[in-house]
């Protein structure tokens, strides 16, 4: 039988998702509504709320219907939100595309998502051009700042009503992350309005905390950053202070100065509270909870870092099909090590992966999850979809879990293949794909190994054709990818162990590499 969440159900708005965030933005007009944490460029809510008014005309101006897909490729910086929500007025999906990715993946994501504009920043322009040229489709680029020769944000934008447009909210797609699933090559998720609104009504219900500030650390392109962050701090009336990257006394200083009781962060930040010495020159008494999601950690973590800070860490579950919340821990019940129970409108349960048998308390298994913030499917991937979300609805996460007697989840491992490098996404498919462009390699197969600092890192195994050295490899996987997918180990091997039917046995090769460490 399925587990059920112990709230009450959520009443989920029929609205579209703007007009539900930015609703209460008329109350505080001359609030900032977000502000760079390093610069102190600020835009208030007023300014948000004018902002995405004006682009949403000016995107119209350009030929921008419903359904058409917009791109942004940019950090964190506060004109994100105004391009989230002008985007999302006009009735068409936003895709976010990672800012450390190459041009490479920057074309295959605005490709695949037919993208017809794309939003970057002046830092970006040079990579954006080069993938949006290799794309093959007309893409107009614009920046969120000022650069010679493309229009800024101000220039799409302009000072008119933009068209009325009836949005569904159960069907219309608002947001299009990209995401690897359980397996495979990256795909575009499909979010409606909905998929969001029951997410930020469901984390909304269980967040006790006031949410004055919020820091905007974790990237905005990421569905963690984007819905639980972004979208959570406008639809609370907060200040989000935001950060273009990662970098601890920059982080630090805001909890400092801003009155942050509740912090996002993921388990690299949290190993860097816990243990570099930076921290201590700066007063975090005010912060209260750290909150955790994207990859979990353990109760040794948990209880160092509150050990230091005198804070309460929780953590949450969930995945870019989910919008991204599941499970949810709820201010004073937090449990080192789980990440909570399943969050008001949620299903679960947890599933033998071998025989399908629905298991019980104390059992590990797959865990399926079932809600209104469940995704639509994925872009032009029925077969893909199928795989992922059955036809009862049930999302297959991939990950191995165990739930406790009083409904509290705990991940223990992984079914699916993907590797979790800092709590990123990284497709052993899409490294061995690579891989074989290489003239010297025959083979490759890649997995995910321990690492202290990153939760885990790739690992390929490689059958050479030629003579070629594991720095070459790594350097020359370097060149096409983001920082966080590159390579860290490569060994080679004589084969690669194949299924009957051709296909990876990475099980094995986890296995082989399990038994040589604990053998070294």
């Amino acid at each position: 039988m399925p587990f059920r969440s112990p709230f009450p159900d959520v009443v989920v708005p029929d609205t579209p998702l703007t007009d539900f965030v930015l609703a209460g933005a008329a109350a505080y007009p001359e609030r900032p509504a977000l502000v760079d944490g390093v610069t102190g460029h600020a835009i208030t809510y007023a300014g948000l709320v004018e902002g995405s008014r004006r682009l949403a005309a000016g995107l119209a101006r350009r030929g921008i219907r419903k359904g058409d897909v917009v791109a942004v490729y940019a950090p964190n910086l506060p004109e994100y939100a105004v391009v989230f929500h002008g985007v999302a007025r006009m009735g068409a999906a936003l895709t976010t595309v990672n800012p450390t990715y190459t041009p490479e993946e920057v074309s295959f994501q605005l490709k695949d998502a037919g993208a017809r504009l794309l939003f970057t920043t002046e830092a970006l322009l040079g990579r954006a051009r080069v993938g949006a040229t290799a794309s093959g489709l007309p893409i107009e680029i614009a920046t969120l700042d000022r650069a010679d020769g493309v229009p800024s944000l101000q220039d799409v934008s302009i000072d008119t009503d933009p068209p009325v447009v009836a949005i569904d909210p159960v069907t219309d797609v608002v947001v299009l992350p990209y995401s690897s699933g359980t397996t495979g090559l990256p795909k575009g998720v499909m979010l409606t309005h909905r998929n969001l609104l029951a997410n930020l009504v469901q984390i909304d219900r269980h967040e006790a905390a006031e949410l004055r500030a919020i820091v905007g650390v974790l990237p905005f392109f990421h569905i963690y950053g984007m819905v639980v962050v972004m979208n959570l701090g406008l639809l609370r009336g907060s200040t989000c202070v935001t950060l273009q990257k990662f970098d601890l006394e920059a982080f630090l200083r805001i909890l400092q100065d801003w009155p942050i009781d509740l912090a996002h962060i993921v388990p690299p930040i949290a190993v860097a509270l816990a243990k570099h010495p930076v921290v201590e020159k700066y007063d975090l008494s005010g912060v209260r909870w750290l909150f955790s999601g994207a990859a979990p950690f353990g109760p040794q973590l948990t209880e160092a870092v509150q050990a230091r800070l005198g804070v309460r860490v929780r953590q949450g579950y969930g995945m870019t099909e989910a919008s991204p919340a599941t499970h949810y821990t709820v201010a004073g019940a937090d449990r080192p090590g789980k990440v909570g129970p399943l969050m008001a409108s949620t299903e679960g349960r947890i599933v033998d992966p071998e025989t399908g048998r629905d298991l019980g308390v104390g059992e590990a298994g797959e865990v399926w999850v079932r809600g209104p913030q469940v995704m639509k499917g994925y872009l032009n991937n029925p077969e893909a979809t199928a795989k992922t979300v059955d036809a009862d609805g049930w999302l297959h996460t991939g990950d191995i879990g165990v739930v406790d007697e009083d409904g509290y989840l705990e991940i223990v491992d992984r079914l699916k293949e993907l590797i979790k490098v800092k709590g990123f996404q990284v497709a052993p498919a899409e490294l061995e794909a690579l891989l074989l462009k290489h003239t010297s390699i025959a083979d490759a197969a890649v997995i995910g190994v321990e690492d202290g600092d990153c939760g885990e890192v790739p690992k390929a195994f490689v059958v050479a054709r030629a003579p070629v050295t594991a720095d070459a490899v790594m350097a020359f996987v370097e060149q096409h990818v983001a920082h966080y997918k590159r390579l860290r180990h490569v060994e080679f091997v004589e084969a690669i162990p194949r299924s009957p039917s051709g296909k990876i046995l990475r099980r094995v090769l986890a296995q082989k590499e399990k038994e040589r460490v604990r053998t070294s």
